[in-house]
């Protein structure tokens, strides 16, 4: 059998209960993909209370798994002098305020210049955690609060407050539109058949629950406030371009521009100057996996966001006064 890279120990959540062995590995273990998780489980690298489960066994929350995670091929991913915004420190967890603009993790056409070669130059002992402690993603045009774990413990214990939703996203969306009031999306998300490029929503995709209230209403858009029960690729986007409220500015799911009748020469501008989907993660709350301290950090967006915002505020009162 392969050498032994690392041994993971976790606990199966209650709320994932009558979940699969796969499935429940999938959850757990998101850095990892479903094909790596079964071949373990067909090798015998899985074990569940000690037992080798099958694939097809369910679980019924509180059960300890071990997965003896082999060892692969070393990936070839540079420090780069980049610099970070750090919201918070410490020998075990790192906060990031990430630009919109970053790519986060290396990929296709973006083998360089991502957060996580950044976070490699910052602390070179990373480069021992997979993925260097970058346990959930973000969008490289959204930005906002990220946590990294800097050691295994703390990459377990988050990925376990992942699986189980004590780690909570927080998120501001400037939506088109005048949305009434708040609500849940609670719709399956999965790739789009006629575009890869592309997710929607489908019958056949993976459960995915976004709620979502009102902050501000302007004239034609409205600001939100966003969390997520899951983290599927483009799923707040993907659920406010189905309500029929797709995020200002966003390339890929909000279409041709709207701009508001009779709207001054300032809000033009920045409509039309506004290229990104307007998405920021506001909010982190989290448990320290070592501490733990129920910890929680917010973060302002950025300046061209805030610009936005202004500009329909300012537009707002023009048609007021």
């Amino acid at each position: 059998m392969t050498k032994v890279l690392r041994q993971l120990t976790l606990t199966v959540p209650r709320d994932l209960a009558g979940k699969r062995v796969d499935q429940t590995l999938a959850a757990l273990c998101p850095e990892y993909s479903r094909t790596a998780l079964q071949k373990w489980l067909r090798e015998g690298r899985v074990l569940l209370d000690d037992e080798v489960p099958r694939q097809r066994d369910r679980v019924i929350g509180g059960e300890e798994v071990e997965i003896a995670v082999p060892e692969g091929p070393a990936m070839d991913w540079q420090p780069q002098p980049i610099a970070l915004d750090f919201r918070y420190q410490d020998e075990h967890l790192l906060v990031v305020n990430k630009p919109p603009g970053l790519v986060v993790h290396p990929g296709a056409g973006n083998l360089e210049g991502t957060l996580l070669n950044a976070l490699l130059y910052f602390d070179e002992s990373l480069a021992r955690l997979p993925r260097a402690g970058i346990v959930h993603r973000l969008d490289k045009d959204t930005s906002g609060l990220m946590v990294v774990a800097r050691s295994e413990t703390a990459r377990t214990a988050l990925i376990r407050q992942l699986a189980e939703r004590s780690l909570v996203r927080d998120y501001l969306a400037l939506v088109c539109g005048a949305v009434i009031s708040g609500g849940t999306v609670d719709e399956p998300i999965g790739r789009d058949r006629h575009d890869r490029l592309r997710m929607t929503v489908t019958d056949s995709g993976k459960p995915a629950v976004t709620h979502y209230r009102i902050a501000r209403r302007f004239r034609a858009h409205t600001l939100l406030r966003v969390q997520l029960d899951t983290g599927r690729t483009h799923q707040i986007r993907v659920h406010m371009k189905h309500l029929g409220f797709p995020l200002l500015g966003d390339p890929v799911y909000a279409g041709r521009l709207r701009v508001p009748s009779n709207a001054g020469a300032r809000l033009r501008k920045q409509l039309q100057a506004f290229r990104r989907q307007a998405l920021h993660a506001s909010g982190l709350t989290c448990i320290h996996p070592v501490s733990g301290e129920s910890l929680r950090w917010e973060q302002p967006p950025p300046a061209d966001m805030m610009e936005m915002i202004e500009a329909l505020d300012a537009d707002d009162r023009t048609r007021h006064d």
